[in-house]
This record gives structure tokens, C-alpha cells and sequence, in this order.
């Protein structure tokens, strides 16, 4: 008997707010992600380059170091180089730090302007997964 084992999907979500982080966190679990968080970008860089998940949402201003600086970190590396990289912020893209348009990000949110659930079709339509 041949049995086929389908690999999740993995998402890190490197978010500061704890409750924003977990309520991420169920949603993509939901939605069948395997999912890993970070409560700041040092941890973040180092989850990432534990796990090579398949994208990340990112936040920007975090403690001990913002998501800007994470993800130029992530992005020195072979394999971060090309990961996709979803901002997730409640800054306006113009308040966003310049450089993130030389380190190539995938899209950019507002946290307030989506809801959990469309966040993770944006994710899903980044991957091209289908529902």
C-alpha cells in the first residue's frame, strides 16, 4: 500500500502583539498551514533560518529589531533571498522604511484594513494554493 504524504504548507508570522500573533496563528492552522511564530525580529531571523517556511508575514516595528532589518538579514541569505515576504503592519506604505523596496516584498497590508480571514487568502493566492 502506497500512502502519500501531503506536506503542509509552512508560514512564519513574526508579530509582536501577542494577540494578534495567536489569533494568526489558529487562522492558518485552520486553513491547514504549518505554522511558526516570533515575538520579534531577532527571533524571527532565527526561526526563519531554522525552518524555511514557505512565506512570511512581517511586521515592522517590533522590539530588539524592526521587521525592516529582519528581513535584510533574511534576504543576505541563498535561500532567503527569494522567500516571500508579505508585510503585515498597521504603518501606511508611505510611513514604511524606504529600503524595503530594495529587499522585494511580495505585497504590503494594513493589519486594520483586512480581515484575519482575507489575510490568508492573500497569503494562499502569494503561494498560488487553491482552496
Amino acid at each position: 500500500m502506497l500512502v502519500i504524504i501531503e506536506e503542509m504548507t509552512k508560514i512564519a508570522i513574526i508579530e509582536d502583539d501577542q494577540v494578534i500573533n495567536q489569533m494568526y496563528r489558529m487562522k492558518f492552522e485552520a486553513a491547514k498551514f504549518d505554522v511558526s511564530t516570533a515575538s520579534d525580529g531577532e527571533a524571527g531571523v532565527s526561526m526563519v533560518q531554522k525552518t524555511k517556511p514557505d512565506i512570511i508575514l512581517l511586521d515592522l516595528q517590533m522590539p530588539r529589531m524592526g521587521g525592516a532589518e529582519a528581513l535584510e538579514i533574511i534576504r543576505a541569505s541563498d535561500w532567503g533571498a527569494t522567500i516571500p515576504v508579505i508585510i503585515l503592519t498597521n504603518l501606511g506604505e508611505e510611513e514604511a522604511p524606504k529600503s524595503l523596496r530594495q529587499l522585494g516584498i511580495h505585497s504590503y497590508i494594513v493589519k486594520a484594513e483586512l480581515t484575519p480571514s482575507q489575510v490568508v487568502t492573500r497569503v494562499k493566492e502569494a503561494l498560488d494554493l487553491k482552496d
